[in-house]
């Protein structure tokens, strides 16, 4: 076998398997496989190197952009946002009824807070969220009847961000990426926002999976303070703007040479991850730099490390992002299975101002009616009080995972304010009245976006695969 004169020569014997559909069959096999690129075409794929271009909606969306909050670890549906008179007359004596739980529970545990109406639509809310009812009752669409297939965390957080429960795929971003692109080409379309450390079940949570790369979620940890720390190797300490550029075209061109006989999706995303790093160091440099913002929005949004993670995501959708998914904290702040009064206030201090200062100045600043924002977390908890593990099954004072029934809401983007939809049973095990699942959530924040659930799909696998599976249906009445 003859050497190569040079690196991207082939051996005569080396024949790509293109290159096989071209010669054999006079060249029908390669017919077929235009004809199957054309079809992904029309269905609004990006041409090759641009892969988060702008993309038309399948109909006039409501939303353009997400903010996805995510109590990870899963806040109490009682103790929040979902009162139950009933649980407290019950407090201490056994419940009349009892769905399956992960671990042993015992008798009614009622809620340590307080519930207080708010707004034109009289919604009633804790105390841990009191601020946000008293300034935006009327704004929040929420869902008293949510539920999911299982009680684990890993599960569930998969169920909540990639629509499966058991096999890795994509993410929500990842396909609301896929599906719109993104407006600034300077900047991930999917950006992910932790404090530090990661989630349960780690990037599972945003990856791209089988759609090509440049979808997956950006991981940035926001308690760095600035932006060079932020995103690693921001700037390059060895060659000037003027010298990276040429030397970026110059391996672009070898990338794209190799790339042109290949046609694999892995290549194309690391070609683009090197063009998008290289336009971040000064997009990015301003939009997490938010010593940039006035004194009175930073003090609005508070000091937390919560706060400055929705300042962050306001200023990225503010520049065109698509999709911030903001998560609390490292593996499941919200799991309190011992001392729920205690820790459920804490958790709420730390995000309470920072969520009600995220909807005060989308709204002052026009950008509300068009982004859509989501809180809540994987499932819910327990109307009964969790106990431990050792052999006389002592009562603790917190709650156990609850798939049955929970609460999430969504503000903005199209959602209707002021709505309470559906109903959980007298001390908020399950969902009994306009049940939501998870894959209906999923197809009607798609449904926002201007997508149809059931047609943006990907083939992969000699299947065409969706969010929803073969799931899901808009929830109309959250609609506004």
């Amino acid at each position: 076998m003859n050497k190569p004169t040079n690196l991207f020569q082939k051996p005569p014997s080396f024949m790509t398997r293109r290159e096989m559909l071209r010669r054999c069959g006079a060249g029908f096999g390669l017919v077929g496989l235009a004809a199957m690129w054309g079809k992904d075409l029309l269905a609004g794929e990006s041409a090759p190197g641009q892969p988060l271009a702008v993309k038309p909606t399948h109909f006039p969306a409501k939303a353009k952009y997400v903010i996805q909050i995510l109590a990870n670890g899963g806040p109490s549906q009682m103790d929040t946002f979902d009162p139950k008179p009933m649980l407290t007359k019950y407090h201490g004596q056994r419940l009349p009824l009892h769905f399956a739980t992960e671990r042993p529970t015992g008798t009614a545990l009622g809620t340590p807070f307080t519930f207080q109406k708010y707004g034109q639509c009289g919604l009633e809310v804790s105390e841990l969220f009191g601020p946000l009812a008293a300034q935006h009752a009327d704004k929040l669409c929420v869902i008293r009847s949510m539920h999911t297939d299982v009680p684990i965390h890993e599960s569930s957080l998969r169920m909540m961000n990639c629509g499966a429960s058991i096999m890795a795929r994509p993410s929500i971003g990842a396909w609301v990426t896929y599906g719109l692109g993104t407006e600034n080409q300077n900047l991930p379309g999917f950006v992910v926002l932790v404090p530090k450390g990661m989630p349960v079940a780690g990037a599972d949570n945003w990856q791209s999976s089988f759609l090509p790369g440049a979808f997956q979620g950006t991981y940035i940890e926001t308690l760095n303070k600035k932006p060079q720390e932020l995103i690693e190797n921001l700037r390059n300490s060895y060659l000037s703007p003027e010298e990276q550029r040429a030397q970026l075209s110059f391996v672009d061109k070898l990338n794209q040479r190799h790339q042109s006989a290949r046609h694999e999706a892995a290549l194309e995303a690391r070609i683009h991850s090197f063009e998008m790093a290289f336009r971040m160091q000064n997009a990015a440099t301003d939009a997490f730099d938010i010593d940039r913002e006035p004194a009175y929005i930073r003090t609005m949004y508070g000091d937390t490390a919560q706060a400055k993670q929705m300042l962050i995501a306001r200023r990225l959708v503010e520049r065109g992002v698509r999709f911030v998914q903001v998560w609390h904290g490292t593996l499941q702040p919200w799991d309190s299975h011992n001392n729920i009064a205690n820790d459920h206030r804490n958790l709420a201090r730390d995000c309470c101002q920072g969520i009600t200062a995220l909807l005060t100045d989308l709204e002052a600043r026009g950008l509300l009616d068009e982004t859509l924002v989501i809180w809540g977390g994987e499932f819910g908890r327990t109307p009964t009080v969790e106990l431990t593990q050792d052999a006389a099954l002592k009562p603790t004072a917190g709650r156990d995972h609850n798939n049955h029934g929970f609460t999430m809401w969504l503000a903005g983007g199209g959602a209707k304010g002021g709505v309470i939809h559906g109903a959980t049973d007298d001390f908020g095990f399950g969902a009994v009245k306009d049940k939501v699942h998870v894959h209906d959530l999923q197809a009607t924040v798609l449904h926002l976006l201007g997508m149809d659930h059931e047609k943006l799909v990907y083939r992969h696998s000699g299947r065409d695969f969706r969010l929803t599976d073969v799931h899901g249906h808009v929830v109309k009445e959250l609609l506004a």
